[in-house]
């Protein structure tokens, strides 16, 4: 029988049973237990569920979505002559970005082209940017409760050498006159950009913690640079299209002294594309 003749009887039949979401440990969400993690868009779904309802039933927020998923994508597959590939489009979450290791052990993560804007910061294209880290470091999860705030596009960590974070804002929020083609010397000058996002990154304000700024030219595209401390921080600021980007590579005082020159290299590579 062909995927056009499929009634929607047997449709529902090869829907495999809903498979259950394993909770997360208590260590990693705090002291709360016995729940599982929703996530979602919005902050909403960014919940402890219960795994049992009141029925009784094991049931989640996440299984009817998945649930839900497979009837609709089941029933369009009965509906077409011949099975096409269906074009997502802009795609949320996490697209794996990294290329392989260099003779050096250094990977490049470039922004794929098909993510979507993230949280925050709207639906419209995000110019891919890029950047280069150690073999170690890996993306992790995204929460909107970071520092940031809901416009953190990308985080990657490594528990040997620190931490990054990448804000991707829209200009519009800063000034109303920049257009689709914003640069960062049209948003202002490099103390008045650190003093104005500075705070965004460390969660206080800079004064005292600027220790270095400087500005560098790559493709005709000025960047920013500053080192701050306390905390061990070095931001890289650009811009490009209608958004702002805020490059953040943070480190403890040990991986400061240990591994300040990988840190300054990650920052050094950042570049938007």
């Amino acid at each position: 029988m062909s995927a056009a003749t499929l009634s929607f009887a047997s449709i529902i039949q090869r829907i495999p049973s809903p498979t259950i979401v394993r909770p997360y440990p208590p260590s990693i969400h705090g002291s709360r237990s016995g729940g599982y993690r929703c996530y979602g868009s919005g902050t909403k779904y960014d919940e402890w569920r219960s795994p049992v309802d009141d029925d009784g039933e094991t049931f989640t927020r996440r299984t009817a979505l998945v649930s839900g998923t497979s009837i609709t994508t089941l029933f369009l597959l009965s509906s077409t002559e011949g099975v096409a590939a269906v074009k997502q489009g802009l795609l949320a979450g996490r697209i794996p970005g990294l290329s392989e290791p260099d003779e050096k052990g250094w990977r490049t993560y470039r922004r794929p082209d098909d993510k979507s804007g993230g949280h925050g910061v709207g639906w419209s294209p995000i110019i891919p940017y890029s950047f280069s880290v150690p073999q170690l470091w890996e993306e992790v999860p995204v929460s909107i409760a970071d520092l940031g705030g809901t416009e953190i596009d990308l985080r990657f960590a490594s528990p040997k050498e620190g931490r990054l974070f990448v804000i991707v804002a829209p200009v519009a929020r800063f000034a109303n006159d920049l257009g689709d083609d914003a640069r960062i010397e049209l948003i202002g000058p490099p103390d008045k950009v650190i003093n104005a996002f500075g705070p965004e990154v460390i969660g206080e304000n800079v004064e005292g913690k600027v220790m270095s700024a400087s500005v560098a030219e790559h493709s005709g595209r000025m960047y920013y640079q500053f080192e701050l401390e306390p905390p061990h921080c070095l931001i890289t600021a650009t811009a490009a299209g209608n958004r702002l980007y805020l490059f953040n590579v943070i480190a403890n005082g040990l991986q400061w002294k240990r591994h300040y020159g990988d840190l300054k290299r990650i920052a050094d590579s950042f570049r938007v594309v």
